[in-house]
């Protein structure tokens, strides 16, 4: 980073109890910064950091390294057979995407935590963390909405960077479950970025073992993050996303 115009501090938090192993601590590097430049954001991405609100963080947990930086490389990527009918069965669904929040976009935040995540470190959801969360003065994010007719049924809210997307959250209505519209949104993603010459979709943290945050392997081919840098999965035997 040292030939970037911005230099940044970066410190790091006392340990504290894992948000998803209660047998294991967790410990941050952590940038705050008032003002970030978005090239250099990006290169943190690269190297494994996210936000969370207009912090900038990433795990350094001691004896522990399940939380693993995975990213899609957007010219590459395809469609399982299953990600197929995931588009095939939500073709009714309206795409808008706006950089401006609305209070509908709380609302459905606070149905989806209270219906699905009241075991979370997000529960019970309010405005302020809410905002605190996802909106950054120095990032404003884009907000990917998924409508049913005329209800707002999914978000994600995803911050677009010159070469990359970054998936921050995404939350819907727990009621349409059977449509997936977690994976509906992941792809929308996918689509948008390829439509818009992204290169990467940073999607945050793979946890292998976690009930909640495996399901990132199943987009392929991907790219995790290693002591080695990015190596990317084998994916021989998939579609392209565009294939009809």
């Amino acid at each position: 980073m040292n030939s970037d115009p911005q230099t940044v501090a970066v410190g790091i938090t006392p340990l504290f109890n894992c948000s998803y192993f209660d047998d294991r601590q967790e410990q941050l590097l952590v940038i705050q910064q008032e003002l970030l430049q978005l090239p250099l954001y990006e290169r943190l991405l690269a190297l494994g950091f996210r936000r969370s609100g207009e912090a900038v963080y990433r795990p350094r947990c001691p004896g522990c390294d399940a939380c693993q930086s995975l990213r899609l490389p957007l010219g590459e990527f395809h469609l399982s057979k299953r990600q197929k009918r995931t588009l095939a069965h939500n073709r009714d669904l309206d795409i808008r995407v706006t950089d401006q929040y609305r209070e509908e976009h709380y609302r459905l935040y606070e149905h989806y935590i209270c219906a699905r995540h009241q075991d979370g470190s997000m529960y019970p959801p309010s405005l302020e963390q809410y905002r605190h969360f996802l909106q950054c003065q120095w990032l404003a994010p884009h907000f990917i909405e998924l409508h049913l007719g005329q209800k707002l049924v999914g978000v994600a809210v995803t911050d677009v960077l010159p070469n990359s997307l970054s998936a921050v959250y995404s939350y819907f209505d727990p009621a349409l479950e059977k449509r997936s519209l977690g994976a509906m949104m992941i792809l929308t993603q996918c689509r948008l970025g390829q439509d818009w010459g992204k290169h990467y979709l940073y999607m945050g943290y793979q946890i292998d073992n976690h009930p909640k945050m495996g399901y990132k392997r199943l987009y392929r081919p991907y790219e995790i993050l290693t002591e080695q840098g990015w190596l990317k999965s084998d994916c021989s035997h998939c579609n392209p996303l565009h294939s009809r």
